[in-house]
């Protein structure tokens, strides 16, 4: 008889899963999860087994990690358990899976809840925007130490909130190191970039010692640099055993070369495939050819475009290093616009954001036409298509905060947007730009939009607070952005309606009822995306910002945003093939691409997240280096040649 330290963490022996009990009357649709699934996570193996998960949007990723925690209803009830935890190896403290099981995810919402408690989830997430790069520390502006070591209270404990004691010093030393973040441990969590809250994330959940963790996309909005150094810390605990993981990824994510089982689902969150990497990745090839060669009929649930990537290698630090990097060096200089005569939109001369000792940005001297100058000069005119790149924490996202006028230091630095600044010009005759002026002017979809928008609105409202002074006012729409509104969702209907798989055919009269019936904060984080996306562009804004736009997009549902992003309804997909639209060829084209009148401005860490359209970039350097920011222009997309991303990345490419 197997001893039961011996028995696996996690076992599921033919359970199907459900949101609501199956039973339950409900209006929303509640199919079943992983029908009949089986799977074991052993609690020892050699050689260790690490799994990732991997399917396409909506395919059920995050919902599979919930089913492993513990957090669906399983049918029956005692398919699922979890032997091991009973086991004398576990200490008291870990003896149930909410405990022993920890996940992290990445998704606004996700975000916020691991931090902690009610109390961790307000010092991460303030009322407004803006609020992160204020100067001033209230009491809940705790800091990364605090809520690394669970002191997230207004009287804290001295032990950590799981009941486990206070946290080792050596164990605290070793993580913070290994993420990278012994500079930034007095810092507020509310002043962390997007990437550094994400290492900080995953070492909370690592200073609890878990039997398990559960990481559901831990490379999404990554730079390269950190990605190469996050995955061999992975690797390190996953060789230890200690904790147990198991990762999700997209299709097109490079999986990290010591994964050795992957889970491969469908897009009806169901299995499609299940083992040893080897051999999933080789049934998944040879399903490709198959259709290829009119030997296989296309699964509809399998589709091949979301294949295409599969199985590329994230190649491990010391393989990445070696690549040769000699030609990529840029020189620093501001560059001559294409069109000089264009309207300049954005205009900063020598912006440096500084918060008392701590330079966030502008830390330099540029080159410029004018000779050398102090701090970041750059100017965006209409038509131009900017890519904004650098490692966490360079200042990409203050640069955001800084032309939507959501960073109080904007008044104070030399910026002008739309050819005024924020204070009154003497003289002038003109009155200062206001908030509301920029912002009815700037479409923004980002992180930060992400984590404030108000999950009780609808999708259709959410789309329609393009239009709204605030998030939550009532938009003022005529008709016309009534019509753009409905032309959207009736387009990115896959992506938005949950039940689209599922859908009956809907009458004339009722056909878009599914964006007034379901809740933003009930859809999946590539939904809630894609949401967005359409809010930043929808009412053809001066300039359109994408910050991390479509990160946990899948490759299909990325190129569709960005194809409706150049084109509008003018162009749609039949198949993989690009085809005109019925909307251009019958002259009822209500959304178009961007324009000549609009300027672009887009962050990304992935060069397939970069639009094709993006032809000037600019690359910050790593905060408090020194070195100045540099500037570039393609001479075609990103994503079709790895030489034009490396010499964009230069030093920092891997």
């Amino acid at each position: 008889m197997r001893s039961s330290s011996r028995s696996p963490i996690i076992r599921i022996a033919n359970g199907t899963f459900y949101r609501q009990h199956p039973n339950a009357a409900t209006a929303h649709a509640n199919p079943p999860l992983f029908s009949d699934l089986s799977f074991e996570l052993p609690s020892a193996a050699a050689p260790p087994q690490n799994w990732c998960i991997v399917g396409p949007s909506l395919s059920g990723k995050t919902t599979l990690l919930q089913v492993l925690r513990g957090r669906l209803l399983c049918e029956p009830p005692t398919a699922r358990s979890f032997p091991y935890l009973s086991s004398d190896a576990v200490p008291s403290r870990l003896k149930t899976p909410q405990l022993a099981v920890q996940y992290v995810g990445f998704d606004a919402e996700q975000a916020s809840g691991a931090l902690g408690g009610a109390a961790a989830a307000a010092a991460a997430t303030s009322a407004y925007l803006s609020a992160r790069y204020e100067s001033r520390r209230e009491l809940t502006d705790f800091s990364l130490r605090d809520f690394l070591l669970g002191n997230t209270e207004l009287n804290p404990s001295d032990t950590f909130p799981d009941g486990g004691g206070a946290v080792p010093s050596e164990l605290l030393s070793r993580v913070v190191g290994d993420l990278r973040l012994e500079h930034l441990l007095d810092l507020p969590v509310t002043f962390l970039s997007n990437g550094q809250g994400r290492r900080a994330r995953i070492a909370r959940a690592l200073l609890t010692r878990p039997e398990v963790l559960l990481l559901d996309e831990p490379f999404m909005g990554l730079d390269p640099p950190t990605v190469t150094g996050l995955s061999p810390l992975l690797q390190s605990l996953a060789e230890k055993a200690s904790p147990r993981l198991i990762l999700s990824a997209r299709p097109q994510d490079p999986l990290p070369e010591w994964i050795t089982h992957l889970v491969y689902l469908r897009t009806d969150s169901q299995v499609g495939s299940m083992g040893p990497k080897e051999l999933v990745l080789d049934g998944l090839k040879k399903y490709i050819q198959g259709v290829k060669l009119g030997r296989l009929a296309e699964d509809v649930k399998l589709p091949i475009h979301s294949l295409a990537d599969v199985g590329r290698v994230l190649p491990s630090q010391d393989s990445a290093r070696s690549h040769d990097n000699r030609d990529q060096k840029q020189e620093a200089l501001q560059l001559r616009p294409v069109n000089a005569n264009a309207e300049p939109l954005v205009e900063m001369e020598g912006c440096r954001v500084r918060y008392g000792d701590k330079v966030a940005l502008g830390n330099w001297s540029q080159e410029t036409v004018d000779g050398p100058r102090d701090g970041l000069f750059w100017t965006v005119r209409r038509g131009e298509r900017w890519g904004v790149f650098g490692p966490n924490g360079s200042g990409k996202t203050t640069i955001v905060s800084l032309l939507c006028s959501d960073h109080p230091q904007t008044y104070s630095l030399p910026i002008k947007l739309f050819g005024q600044s924020r204070l009154p010009e003497p003289g002038s005759g003109r009155r200062p730009l206001t908030f509301w002026d920029i912002q009815a002017r700037v479409g923004h979809s980002s992180p930060e939009v992400h984590q404030h928008m108000p999950r009780s609105l609808t999708i259709r409202r959410v789309i329609e607070s393009a239009w709204a002074d605030t998030f939550l006012t009532k938009p003022d729409l005529d008709a016309t952005a009534k019509g753009k509104v409905e032309a959207a969702l009736r387009w990115f209907a896959a992506e938005l309606n949950p039940n689209a798989p599922t859908a009956p055919a809907a009458s004339a009269g009722d056909e878009l009822g599914w964006a007034d019936e379901h809740l933003f904060g009930k859809l999946s984080f590539s939904a809630q995306r894609v949401a967005l996306f359409i809010r930043s562009m929808i009412k053809a804004p001066d300039v359109v910002v994408l910050d991390e736009a479509f990160s946990g997009m899948d490759d299909a549902v990325r190129d569709k945003c960005t194809l409706f992003l150049d084109e509008g309804e003018n162009k749609t997909y039949e198949g993989i093939r690009i085809v005109e639209s019925e909307e251009a060829k019958a002259g009822t084209v209500r959304v178009e691409g961007l324009s000549y009148r609009q300027a672009l401005i887009c962050i990304a860490h992935v060069k397939e997240e970069v639009p094709d359209c993006v032809r000037e970039w600019v690359c910050l350097p790593e905060a408090n280096t020194g070195l100045p920011a540099r500037f570039g222009r393609l001479d075609g997309p990103l994503r079709e040649d790895e030489g034009r991303w490396r010499a964009v990345w230069g030093d920092y490419a891997v």
